[in-house]
């Protein structure tokens, strides 16, 4: 097996471990403020290390814990992340955060689940504010008021509506990060978590861009993007670069055509974000010789990155049923991928609701 084959077969192995796990409930008494912040940091760059900075200033006390997206290795838009999730915690640990806690795995789910399964951990992790970055558009401000609130807000198709006043607040669709807060609070909400007053909202700095980062870290070059990251996270990339741990483009091919090529129109249909229409139309399309082939049958979902989860989902095929199961039971295990000293670890397991803390190997 390949080297990717064998990292996605030890994760999906890690999944159905969590699916069967019960999630045992603890009541924890702490008195220390808990900052859970969510990010994928692919990699770690200066707009990450800014609102990292600015939730600790804001409490300096706190114990601030990173939620770093884990499971196969693919991140929200369905692409390879950069970097394996061990190595973008160490990053995350040597810039400022006490505890890096592994996250849901974004690549296999739609925006809505993944966003469910965050918030779970936001709950389970007993946290007290949760910093995040926005751009400053026109109507923003008014969506920050309202759930700084408290407020349901909600995003639907083509508008941002205030759940708890019945009112619609914005008309038109938010960017992505700013499309991100608004699922939270949704999310939130639907689980009963009291978010009014809990988030750090940090307007995002410029002067980052990630297409210039991802060609410096292809070409190995970083004199363009040196004042774009934490000198932290260019020592670990181009160490891991000499160590060929660069993850990012890089898939099991054989198991995404193994699994267009070859499996029924049933078992197709049933797998994560699929359905009929999109299992009949590679059916009759196959077989692919390549994964261009099998993309130009893909049919397009109503997010621009929905070829790339369907090709993560034919990579690690697992049913919508067994996905459900999981965000039902999630978080199940917290797995600590990092963290500071033994006296923050301490800190975070009396804080967190949740008995099964594991640390990562």
């Amino acid at each position: 097996m390949s080297k990717v084959s064998n990292s996605l077969a030890h994760d999906m192995e890690l999944f159905y471990n969590d699916l069967n796990e019960d999630y045992k409930f603890s009541h924890t008494s702490s008195d220390i403020n808990l900052i859970a912040d969510f990010t994928e940091y692919n990699p770690l760059h200066n707009g990450h290390f800014h609102c990292m900075k600015t939730a600790k200033h804001m409490f300096p006390n706190s114990l601030f814990v990173a939620i770093v997206p884990g499971l196969f290795e693919r991140s929200g838009r369905g692409i390879p992340y950069i970097l394996p999730r061990q190595l973008r915690a160490e990053i995350a640990i040597s810039v400022g955060a006490d505890i890096v806690v592994e996250g849901p795995p974004m690549g296999i789910m739609g925006s809505g689940q993944y966003s469910l399964c965050l918030c779970k951990m936001f709950k389970a992790l007993n946290t007290d504010f949760i910093p995040r970055g926005y751009k400053p558009v026109e109507g923003m401000d008014e969506i920050l008021k309202r759930i700084n609130m408290g407020h349901h807000v909600a995003p639907k198709p083509y508008k941002i509506v205030d759940k708890t006043t019945g009112e619609i607040i914005l008309k038109g669709k938010l960017e992505e990060d700013n499309y991100v807060i608004t699922s939270f609070s949704n999310s939130l909400s639907k689980i009963g978590f009291d978010f009014k007053d809990k988030f750090i909202f940090v307007e995002r700095i410029g002067g980052v861009s990630g297409t210039l980062i991802r060609e410096s870290i292809l070409n190995d070059n970083f004199d363009d993007v040196v004042d774009m990251m934490p000198s932290k996270t260019i020592e670990v990339l181009k160490r891991e670069i000499k160590n060929n741990s660069i993850i990012y483009g890089i898939r099991d091919v054989e198991k995404i055509l193994g699994t267009a090529n070859n499996y029924s129109f049933e078992k197709l249909s049933s797998l994560n974000l699929f359905n009929d229409k999109l299992a009949e139309n590679i059916i009759e399309n196959r077989p692919f010789a390549n994964v261009d082939e099998l993309k130009d049958a893909i049919l397009q979902g109503f997010s621009s990155h929905f070829r790339q989860r369907v090709l993560s989902i034919l990579e690690n095929p697992i049913p919508k049923k067994e996905i459900s199961r999981y965000i039902e039971n999630y978080p199940s295990v917290i797995r600590v991928l990092g963290y500071k000293d033994d006296d923050s670890l301490e800190k975070f397991k009396n804080k967190v609701n949740n008995e099964n803390i594991s640390l990562s190997t």
